[in-house]
């Protein structure tokens, strides 16, 4: 059986429809019902239910964005940076091999020469550098966490979209916000995404770190121009001159916008389409909430 933390979530849920179509059987863990966020509790728990595998899809992202992490930092901080640590220590007292769902955003820019950062480069957007957003500086608090974690996936999961409108869609959020901010980042097509995870273990790939994005990049500007000539939204968009207009009327937190370099997993035998076809794909199939 796989155990499922945070199943009830954004990329939780998802991973539920992933599970159910591979007919894999698995159970989706909520807090009331066991809190997993106490080190004893869980290794209790996972004695008695023997798990082959555990998914830790639970996290704090905040509503409606990240800027509400500024505020809620306690539940921010237990969420994102503590409890990675307590799932390692229950995991590796019994030997549950687990897979834990971090983000790319613990970076900003790209490598230095132009490329995306792989699986080796240290954070640059934590509190390290002290140029973050609270929920970034997490986010790699909790990498931190698992250096070393036996038997783990660091899945790295970077601004997730898919075809069906949510609040936590990349796609949604472009036609919903009045202004946007001009940025070139990886993305994950979500679907895929939690297929790839699953695929980590199924595939007896190594354990370690993996960027999860699909390949390739974008701006937001091409998102926009797609989103255009697919007719999904005939709405003017409209974007801040600069970041520093964005900070000033939109934010309250610096964002991440980065390049991850997704050769890794490719290399492991792990698929994903492009994030260019992946993006398309899902405006032709859009399906409005």
């Amino acid at each position: 059986m796989i155990v499922l933390l945070g199943g009830s979530g954004y990329v939780g849920q998802a991973f539920q429809a992933e599970l159910q179509r591979r007919q894999l059987e698995w159970v989706s863990l909520s807090r009331a019902s066991v809190d997993y966020t106490s080190p004893d509790v869980l290794t209790d728990y996972l004695r008695a239910v023997k798990p082959r595998f555990l998914i830790n899809a639970a996290g704090y992202t905040g509503r409606p964005n990240v800027d509400a992490c500024e505020v809620a930092k306690t539940e921010c901080l237990a969420g994102n940076a503590l409890l990675p640590g307590v799932i390692r220590q229950a995991c590796e007292t019994l030997g549950v091999p687990w897979g834990h769902v971090s983000s790319g955003c613990i970076y900003t820019g790209c490598r230095a020469d132009g490329s995306g950062f792989r699986e080796t480069d240290p954070a640059n957007f934590s509190f390290r550098q002290n140029n973050c957003s609270f929920y970034s500086g997490c986010k790699a608090l909790g990498e931190e966490l698992l250096v070393d974690a036996q038997k783990c996936f660091v899945w790295r999961l970077r601004i997730p979209f898919d075809e069906r409108d949510s609040s936590r869609n990349y796609i949604s959020k472009l036609l919903r916000y009045s202004t946007l901010l001009e940025a070139t980042n990886s993305l994950s097509q979500l679907t895929e995404f939690v297929a790839a995870c699953v695929d980590c273990w199924t595939m007896q790939v190594p354990f370690g770190i993996y960027n999860l994005t699909n390949p390739g990049v974008v701006t937001t500007s091409e998102v926009v121009s797609m989103i255009q000539q697919t007719g999904l939204s005939a709405k003017e968009f409209r974007f801040f001159r600069d970041d520093a207009e964005f900070m000033q009327l939109a934010a309250r937190a610096p964002r991440s916008n980065c390049v991850l370099d997704s050769g890794k997993a490719l290399a492991a035998g792990i698929r994903m389409s492009t994030v260019h076809d992946a993006l398309l794909r899902a405006m032709k199939n859009w399906v409005w909430e």
